[in-house]
């Protein structure tokens, strides 16, 4: 009997061939993703740890995690993919390719280059780049490169024990290999078109493996241990045709060839806790080669103070753009009579020192052969920068290096090679000019050699160090020249790899003596990227509260520890110098200034880097306020200096130290006859105020520029926000506070318009953190407000100057100039009409009783006087102090030299008068 398609039971056997049909096709799609994952799977036990494959990282910090982005993973593939697989990976290149190449606009060069530059990455340098000289240079460096004649191709490793095979590898045989048990289980690769047995040993050898197998055509093994005599098989088993010669055979399936590569397992040195000899160990001599950067010259001071002992040798380059610390070392030069401090100083002695700079070995290179020839023997070189310190005293060190005369301490990176080199960007070439290191493409490095590399601070003996910095070197030293020459980073790899390829390889102990504050989540932010194509990190500063971890060390072979910066604590380093040297501090610690630091922000007789028009502009109203104070003649100020000034460890104020001086253009000149000198403590004025719900749960608000995600803090330490600047809010919340809460922030220019609004969420983790608005990139200028709303109700009010320049570019600024800042800018907010019409009604409240400004010309007569107006509202005169040893008559003013504040002030710490007299 025909059912139709209406009857209940036609449409229940309907329904059930359908679900038999679809549970059919479920269980047939199961089979088959378990029969492709049976072929597909690599073991995944081994692969995280052993089995990487090289990929671009995106940071030159030492990192936890181990494996490779999803898409970069390589898989083993079975012979019946094998053909799909082809066809899917030419896919994957071509598109590759059309996304890496790139053509070059020759409209922006004012030469020929020598070839057709294609390579994405050196078209964007060449495009980016600001002078002709750096465009002519990458392309000059990216057309050798091209052509093969920037690097050499194969070096010839010169360690006695570890040279490296020649021609071939030496062929150990066919060996049965195990999936879930590899024969050589250190590293896997593969090599889809080009592996041979000299491919796939070269990078083993390069990887510091001792043995190399090829397997299944294309894959590639490295381990450490020589392969059991057990698992040998005829050479017959090992029949597949390598896919980069098909002349030769790459292992089978599950059967490999092995190699040896002419290395053997390399093993550093232990150092030596004790003397080998009976009688006392002749003392060595350090060279401490001194590179350092910045403005923290009362830090150096204190470091090289510690560090100081008449048979050492003290050799500081200071960077070339930082003139002010320059001076200040050469006048340390100057007071040491027994002139074994020296500073680094005539044509090609000195260097901009960038993060990651090829300038970095050139710099370290150079000093060395300075080093050498000077008269005084030394036995070890022991660089350090303004922000290392010691963890034990000089006898410690001195004794230590003396058991282990001749030894070479460099910390590697110890992490699988492949990984180091894709992390740290070995494999791409970087072209360093206009104080930047551009990346330019990929290279390959040179076959035969051991590469390592790891932290750039080091201990070397004086044998090796001669031996690097010889101006006729060997083969070796001329070939890795050549090679990290064009490197980003170089001084991580150079001597490491040097050491592990020379002679000196038996004498490589893996501890460069440091102690190093990584903190994964706050020390890599990628804070580089102005200087350099990658992402660079740099590890965090020390705080008193890290004090047990440093003292934890006095039972390891640890002796210097970075980094430390008295603008971010200072007392950390006060306590380490009272547990090394408890006599000596006895004998400061209730001297002044012990509890106080000073740091220089501008000087007048700075030329380089220029100094920032915002604080300049600030700097001189803070001086004419002074002398409006003190009802004498302000038009006549001439600004000398401004400090930061801290005290209890806590940013207390700015100092501003001042003359009478007749006003010229330009800011460096200063006239001969001198004139009465003052210096000035100020304050920023509280212009903060929060609802009594939110008081005491808001432990700090500011607005400020240049904030360091890593230490969570402004480097901007004068405060001066300008019209071109990118302003940050900073917050800090109690702990007590309900989370969690969403806030909304108002940005309120100084004409009464809503700027921008961001939204924040705040929960357990973010209790700190930062805000960055999207504001236009000319800021209105005068006072700003911020408005913290929750649920619609104000919970806190914040105001912040945006300062009109009375500088351009270091110059008294022009009229015309001046008049387009503070009309500011023409073009809208990216507020949209909803958003201002949603908030329009707060706004309004929360600024009824508080002067808007309106937009007029000013003439340059009532400039500076509207200018001291807006900074008096935000900055206050605590206490002022006579600079002149003979103070007028008439003068009501204290001496600077007896208050506990002036930058003029005792500073027992870095007071090095009596350095090189006190033996």
């Amino acid at each position: 009997m025909a059912i139709t398609k209406n009857h209940p039971g036609g449409r229940s056997s309907s329904c059930l061939r359908k679900y038999r049909l679809l549970f059919a096709f479920g269980i047939t799609v199961l089979c088959v993703q378990v029969y492709l994952h049976t072929f597909f799977a690599l073991d995944n036990d081994k692969g995280k740890s052993s089995r990487l494959s090289s990929g671009e990282g995106g940071s030159s910090q030492p990192e936890e995690d181990e494996g490779l982005p999803k898409g970069l993973r390589q898989l083993k593939l079975p012979p019946d993919k094998q053909a799909s697989s082809n066809k899917q990976n030419q896919l994957q290149s071509q598109l590759r390719n059309r996304t890496t190449r790139i053509k070059l606009d020759r409209k922006l060069l004012n030469f020929t280059p020598a070839c057709e530059i294609t390579v994405r990455e050196a078209v964007s340098a060449i495009t980016r780049a600001q002078s002709q000289a750096c465009k002519q240079r990458i392309v000059n460096v990216t057309c050798l490169s091209q052509q093969g004649l920037l690097y050499p191709e194969r070096v010839q490793s010169l360690c006695p024990h570890s040279p490296g095979f020649t021609g071939m590898p030496i062929n150990l045989g066919c060996f049965k290999d195990d999936k879930t048990l590899r024969v050589l289980s250190g590293y896997y690769h593969i090599f889809k078109g080009n592996n041979t047995p000299e491919r796939c040993a070269y990078m083993c050898l390069q990887s510091g493996f001792p043995y190399a197998g090829t397997e299944y055509s294309v894959e590639c093994f490295c381990g450490m241990e020589e392969p059991l005599q057990t698992k040998r098989l005829p050479d017959s088993s090992c029949n597949m045709k390598c896919s980069g010669n098909p002349k030769q055979t790459c292992g089978g399936y599950l059967s490999i060839n092995i190699y040896w590569t002419g290395i053997q397992k390399f093993k550093s040195q232990e150092a030596r806790n004790s003397s080998l000899k009976n009688e006392i160990e002749q003392p060595i001599r350090i060279a401490y080669l001194l590179t350092v950067n910045g403005r923290a010259s009362r830090q150096v001071k204190r470091l090289i103070s510690i560090l100081y002992h008449p048979s050492h040798l003290f050799y500081i380059h200071v960077d070339a753009r930082q003139d002010y610390l320059y001076r200040e070392m050469l006048e340390l030069e100057k007071l040491c009579k027994l002139n074994n401090i020296k500073v680094a100083r005539g044509e090609g002695l000195r260097h901009a020192s960038i993060w990651g700079g090829a300038s970095l070995l050139t710099t370290f290179l150079k000093s060395a052969q300075q080093m050498l020839a000077y008269h005084q023997h030394w036995d070890f070189l022991v660089n350090l920068s303004e922000s290392d310190f010691p963890l034990k005293s000089n006898i410690q060190l001195t004794e230590f290096l003396s058991w282990n005369k001749g030894m070479n301490f460099a910390k590697s990176h110890g992490r699988e090679v492949q990984r180091f080199i894709a992390k740290q960007g070995l494999d791409k070439t970087f072209v360093e000019c206009e104080a930047r290191m551009w990346r330019v493409g990929d290279r390959k490095l040179p076959d035969g050699i051991q590469i390592d590399g790891g932290s750039d601070w080091f201990a070397l003996s004086r044998d090796f160090v001669e031996y690097v910095a010889d101006p006729n070197p060997d083969q070796l030293v001329v070939n890795l020249s050549k090679l990290f020459k064009y490197t980003l980073l170089p001084a991580e790899s150079f001597f490491h790899t040097v050491l592990r390829n020379s002679r000196f390889c038996n004498t490589y102990i893996d501890n460069n003596l440091h102690m190093t504050n990584w903190k994964r989540k706050l020390g890599c932010k990628c804070q580089y990227k102005a200087v350099v194509d990658w992402c660079g990190c740099s590890p965090n500063d020390f705080k008193l509260e890290d004090f047990n971890r440093l003292r934890n060390t006095v039972d390891r072979n640890i002796f210097f520890a970075r980094k430390f910066e008295p603008v971010i604590d200072y007392r950390i380093i006060n306590r380490i110098e009272e547990w090394l040297y408890p006599d000596r501090v006895n004998k400061t610690i209730k001297a002044r200034g012990y509890d106080m630091y000073w740091q220089s922000l501008y000087h007048h007789a700075d030329l380089s880097p220029l100094p920032d028009d915002a604080l300049l502009t600030l700097s001189y109203s803070l001086a004419r306020l002074v002398y409006r104070k003190l009802h004498m003649d302000y038009k006549t100020v001439r600004l000398l200096e401004s400090t930061a000034y801290f005290r209890e460890n806590r940013f207390a104020g700015i100092l501003i130290f001042m003359e009478n001086k007749v006003e010229t253009a330009d800011v460096f000149t200063l006239p001969e006859d001198r004139t009465r000198r003052m210096e000035v403590l100020i304050s920023t004025r509280h212009n903060f105020s929060a609802s009594r719900p939110w008081m005491g749960k808001i432990r700090s608000l500011s607005v400020n520029t240049d904030y360091d995600q890593k230490e969570q803090t402004f480097r901007n330490l004068m405060g001066s926000i300008g019209p071109y600047s990118t302003p940050v809010l900073a917050y800090e919340f109690d702990a007590g506070v309900t989370i969690p809460q969403n806030i909304s922030i108002l940005w309120i220019d100084p004409h009464g318009r809503l700027a921008d609004v961001n939204h924040m969420l705040l929960e357990e983790m973010t209790l700190v953190g930062h805000v960055k608005p999207q504001l236009n990139e000319q800021l209105a200028v005068g006072t700003w407000r911020l408005l913290l709303v929750v649920d619609t109700q104000l919970i806190a009010k914040l105001k912040f100057l945006v300062i009109p320049l009375s500088y351009w570019k270091t110059k008294k600024i022009d009229l015309d100039k001046a008049k387009e800042i503070i009309n500011g800018p023409n073009t809208v907010y990216h507020i949209t009409e909803e958003m201002n019409k949603s908030w329009s009604k707060l706004v309004k409240s929360a600024i009824a009783n508080e002067q808007i400004m309106h937009s007029h010309n000013r003439n340059d007569e009532d400039f500076e006087d509207w200018l001291d107006r807006l900074v008096y509202e935000h900055y206050e005169i605590d206490e002022i102090c006579e600079a002149d040893d003979e103070i007028r008559s008439e003068s009501k003013l204290q001496k600077c030299l007896d208050t506990y504040w002036s930058s003029l002030s005792p500073d027992s710490k870095a007071d090095t008068r009596n350095l090189c007299q006190n033996y």
